[in-house]
């Protein structure tokens, strides 16, 4: 029944338009009563985003899963990739309902919304993980809305290739950014080093030069003293 319904919505989007299509006109085409459909979708714009409440209920599930031993910021870009799967799972209706969301600004804001509540699943699950860190809630909302664009932009690049690139490889490279950002441990000093006197300190250059002189003779002062063995 779920499934009917869909697919009578987008035969009649793609034929009359999102907006000139009602819920009597889905309905009538599936066959079934206005009880029906709502029993499904609370509104025509949910018949359009069919499977993100359940993508976001294996996403937070997923995330809850996590144990102390899996590294914060790969279980989140791994979380991600959940979503990718499930568009992945039928890219000709995914590129379909790319297209529509393009032309109808409303689909649009409620896209948006819908995203939204995947970077808060990814925020509140990095929050409890950073929780003893003094910038633990910044650091968590700043990589969950990074695991989001980085996601959502190799994800576009994919539907714009109407689903014929793979998918995979193209999220796999944008998450990588992500991980190479956020996802090492900070540098420690190495034993027997004093972090205040490294072993190989920078070199320090003082240049004086007369006052008044033109920025490229202070310049080439700058370059002829870093030049020096």
């Amino acid at each position: 029944m779920r499934d009917a319904l869909v697919a009578a919505a987008f035969r009649l989007f793609l034929e009359r338009g999102y907006e000139q299509t009602t819920v009597d006109d889905i309905v009538a085409l599936a066959g079934v009563g206005r009880r029906s459909f709502f029993r499904y979708f609370p509104s025509k714009e949910d018949v359009v985003f069919p499977d993100h409440e359940r993508c976001l209920a294996d996403m937070t599930a997923f995330l809850a899963a996590s144990d102390e031993g899996h590294e914060p910021v790969p279980r989140v870009c791994d979380a991600a990739r959940l979503v990718l799967r499930m568009y992945a799972e039928n890219p000709s209706f995914s590129v379909q309902r790319y297209r529509l969301t393009k032309q109808v600004p409303g689909l649009r804001a409620y896209e948006l919304s819908v995203v939204w509540r995947y970077e808060r699943a990814l925020a509140e699950y990095l929050r409890g993980r950073f929780a003893s860190r003094p910038d633990g809630t910044l650091r968590a909302d700043v990589i969950a809305a990074a695991v989001v664009a980085a996601h959502n932009n190799a994800l576009r690049s994919w539907l714009r290739s109407d689903g014929e690139s793979d998918a995979s490889t193209t999220v796999d490279h944008a998450l990588g950014y992500v991980q190479s950002a956020f996802g090492a441990p900070p540098a420690t000093t190495p034993a027997g080093e004093d972090p205040g006197h490294p072993e190989h300190p920078e070199d320090v250059v003082v240049v004086v030069s007369r006052r008044g002189a033109p920025l490229w003779r202070v310049v080439q002062e700058i370059e002829t003293t870093l030049g020096r063995e």
